[in-house]
């Protein structure tokens, strides 16, 4: 009977273990949050406006200087009337603008680098003359330096003077913000 005992209390604790409900397993741990990445955010590209060029004027000394000279002619003001003072009219503030004078070959170097500056300081002061601001202007000799043309060497100075004119020039360049 004892073994009987023991079958039926075995089966009893079977049972009574089969009747218990089960532990619940303890829940699984949450997910860490994963840190939300949000997508950098670039601003668009602002179109930069392109900066403005320089307005370039070149101004030939038939115009506006005689041979061997750095006085203005009647016909150089109004050249500049036109193509410079006109121009200023459009800009609304201006930066600066550049005067550059340049003469050419014949004559020493130390001549023409004088001559070239005397030439940029009187179109600097017609332009001053016409109201433009004179801390606004920068003069520039470059003499015999930049020549534009070349002619071969004449027996005929005076061809040879002829043929050099685009050399013996004023170049202005104007800076500024347009109106």
């Amino acid at each position: 009977m004892k073994n009987r005992l023991l079958i039926l209390a075995a089966l009893l604790a079977a049972a009574g273990c089969a009747t218990q409900e089960a532990p619940k397993p303890a829940p699984a741990p949450a997910p860490a949050p994963k840190p939300q990445v949000t997508p950098e955010v670039k601003p668009a590209p602002v179109a930069k406006p392109e900066p403005k060029k320089p307005a370039l004027v070149n101004l030939s000394s038939r115009e506006l200087f005689e041979f061997n000279k750095a006085t203005l002619t009647d016909e150089a003001k109004k050249k500049l009337d036109a193509e410079v003072v006109a121009k200023l009219k459009d800009v609304g503030e201006v930066r600066y603008i550049n005067v550059n004078g340049h003469a050419d070959r014949l004559g020493s170097a130390q001549y023409n680098q004088r001559l070239s500056e005397k030439r940029a300081e009187a179109v600097r002061a017609y332009l001053v003359s016409k109201g433009v601001d004179a801390s606004k202007v920068e003069t520039l000799g470059f003499g015999k330096t930049t020549p534009v043309k070349s002619c071969p060497d004449q027996k005929d100075r005076k061809g040879l003077i002829e043929c050099l004119a685009p050399n013996r020039r004023v170049e202005v360049e104007i800076q500024g913000a347009p109106r």
